[in-house]
């Protein structure tokens, strides 16, 4: 079965096509283009006229590069939310079309859910991680427990990407912000006392940004501050991460979405999971950003799990949470 998956949640639109082979996602194709703003953050409107611009083009090349053709197609997926409501529309529209016109079936799909599941479908030895899904706008510590997906941590204000960003643009870096954060980090020396600010299992980075801010202004060290601002951000992640691992009993960590690329994070929670004699998992780059091949590896987990919708069941959900998914493709 070839399934193609449209992503179009934030400001990257993204078609995968991937087909089963023994129960694994094998991915033939995943083109990925991103929207960049000129300044400031992400625009939604603007970035939803920007995926409207190349989508044509962008399933075009993702059928190509598949060595494929239109006809070969046997479902059509797209993300349905969370995320910006121009963007999905944008992504269900196109989707819809496209199912119309090849007369295939088509079937929406949670955003944060195709994270986890494209990295059980791509890494063999990963079967029933806790996910630590960090990106820009999502941060949340995922696990399969009693029948659903559960989130076990999240973030109380802004995503560990928007924070990155967001301090980022304070100091004149350009969108993203997070790998020069990284680079600079690299370099810094002096740890700044910071807000270490965990609720619960949830966590809030807005009093951590405001003090990172603030030794900006007073004119630290940049590298100091960048430094600073990733050992407690990803020292709070770690540590949910660990105590969600702790609650469910589960001896896999699996990382994903932007965030996830950052080398700093990954040592830190392989630390933790080796700490713990747990396996620790990391999809390949382009699987952990927002892209359409994990949206169609879990349209396809959905379909042949019995799930069908018809067009009038697409409507996007810019509020569709983790917990709300049906999981009708595990026991």
């Amino acid at each position: 079965m070839i399934c193609l998956g449209i992503e179009g949640t934030a400001h990257s639109i993204g078609v995968g096509i991937i087909k089963n082979v023994d129960n694994r996602c094998q991915v033939l194709s995943n083109v990925i283009k991103t929207y960049q703003p000129e300044r400031g953050g992400i625009h939604p409107r603007e970035a939803a006229n920007h995926h409207a611009e190349y989508l044509a083009d962008v399933i075009q090349q993702a059928v190509n590069d598949a060595h494929i053709s239109f006809q070969d197609i046997d479902l059509v997926c797209f993300s349905q939310g969370p995320g910006l409501g121009p963007c999905l529309r944008t992504a269900a529209t196109a989707a819809r079309a496209l199912s119309l016109r090849l007369q295939k079936p088509i079937i929406g799909v949670n955003h944060c859910v195709a994270h986890l599941e494209i990295g059980r479908g791509t890494i063999p030895e990963c079967e029933d991680p806790v996910l630590l899904y960090v990106s820009g706008a999502n941060t949340q510590v995922i696990a399969f427990a009693e029948g659903k997906y559960r989130v076990f941590g999240e973030t109380l204000d802004v995503g560990i990407g928007n924070c990155l960003d967001k301090f980022g643009r304070l100091v004149g870096m350009k969108f993203p912000c997070g790998p020069q954060i990284e680079q600079l980090a690299r370099n810094g020396t002096n740890y700044l006392e910071l807000p270490y600010s965990i609720k619960g299992m949830d966590i809030a980075f807005s009093g951590l940004l405001t003090a990172a801010e603030e030794y900006f202004r007073k004119g630290e060290k940049l590298e100091d501050i960048c430094y600073s601002l990733q050992e407690t951000t990803f020292a709070m992640l770690t540590e949910v991460t660990e105590r969600a691992m702790a609650h469910t009993e589960k001896k896999e960590v699996l990382l994903g979405g932007g965030v996830a690329s950052n080398t700093r994070l990954r040592d830190m929670v392989v630390t933790m999971a080796k700490d713990r004699d747990a396996l620790f998992f990391v999809p390949e780059k382009k699987l952990c950003v927002d892209n359409g091949a994990m949206i169609a590896w879990l349209g396809y987990l959905m379909y042949t799990s019995g799930i069908r919708m018809t067009i009038e069941d697409t409507v996007i959900n810019q509020r569709f949470r983790t917990d709300m998914v049906q999981v009708t493709w595990r026991d």
